[in-house]
């Protein structure tokens, strides 16, 4: 009985080290607080405005007021991507967030919404004066439409619409960080990509190796962060809060200590929606 009391009690520690062990590390891994993102996406539908630009089956914008680039052209944004007025754009922190959109001409428009995410501004027109536009690209337009009446949808020009705020999700891709061209020990500029849950970033901050202290980075453009301060030293932490409902991540040492400009450095995490 003593040798099984023993083992039992053995065999007791072993487990209990195995499990602090692999909580220790999820933990300097990964940092996620904050409500879900359902709390603050509005349920209901409001009404705003659609036109669509670019060729008819098109990406539609060419990289964008966010800064998302190429990534534009390829999925997941591919053919889902959409400009938005001001009320939306909010600036630039509206960058990424996603929305379903649907029209409502039941005699040329389908029941189904389409998901589109924020990666353009549109000025002008339609999204002047405090009004709520979306200009889609040609191919997520035409996606409500009922079948076989993509281009006569498209004739129409401008259409009324409701959306709604929707989750974003990127299966199988987590967030990452591009370090934009211009980047120097001293000013050292971010790009956010493929954030999931809200999509959107309301602040960010950046932990240099071997301190505790979070510095903060400031907003730029579109989706775009920089911080000014150095000799900044890496392996690089970076925390994100997200703008609609203040869920906050940390991403340790997701950028290595002999990072380059122009490089993308990708986490192993990503807000669930």
């Amino acid at each position: 009985m003593a040798l099984i009391s023993y083992t039992n009690s053995y065999i007791g520690k072993i487990c209990f080290a195995m499990i602090w062990w692999f909580a220790a590390v999820v933990f300097q891994s990964l940092e996620i607080s904050g409500g879900p993102i359902m709390n603050s996406v509005n349920s209901h539908w409001r009404p705003a405005t659609a036109t669509w630009y670019g060729s008819p089956e098109g990406d539609g914008s060419d990289g964008g007021a966010c800064g998302y680039g190429s990534l534009v052209d390829v999925k997941p944004f591919r053919a889902r991507v959409g400009a938005v007025s001001p009320i939306l754009f909010k600036a630039g922190e509206g960058c990424g967030a996603c929305y379903k959109v649907k029209c409502l001409d039941k005699s040329i428009c389908s029941r189904r919404a389409v998901t589109v995410i924020i990666t353009d501004e549109c000025p002008g027109g339609y999204c002047s004066g405090g009004n709520t536009h979306f200009d889609l690209s040609g191919a997520a337009f035409g996606r409500m439409a009922v079948a076989g009446d993509h281009n006569q949808l498209r004739n129409r020009g401008v259409l009324n619409i409701v959306y709604r705020r929707t989750p974003c999700k990127y299966p199988g891709r987590n967030i990452a960080f591009h370090v934009n061209e211009g980047s120097t020990n001293y000013w050292l500029s971010l790009l956010v990509e493929f954030e999931g849950g809200d999509g959107d970033v309301g602040s960010m901050h950046i932990r240099e190796a071997r301190s505790t202290e979070w510095l903060e980075m400031s907003h730029v453009w579109g989706a775009n962060w920089v911080i000014v301060r150095g000799p900044l030293r890496g392996p690089f932490s970076v925390k994100l809060t997200t703008l609609s409902t203040k869920r906050t991540l940390s991403a340790r040492d997701v950028i290595p200590g002999n990072w380059a400009v122009k490089a993308t450095y990708t986490s192993r995490l990503n807000f669930s929606p």
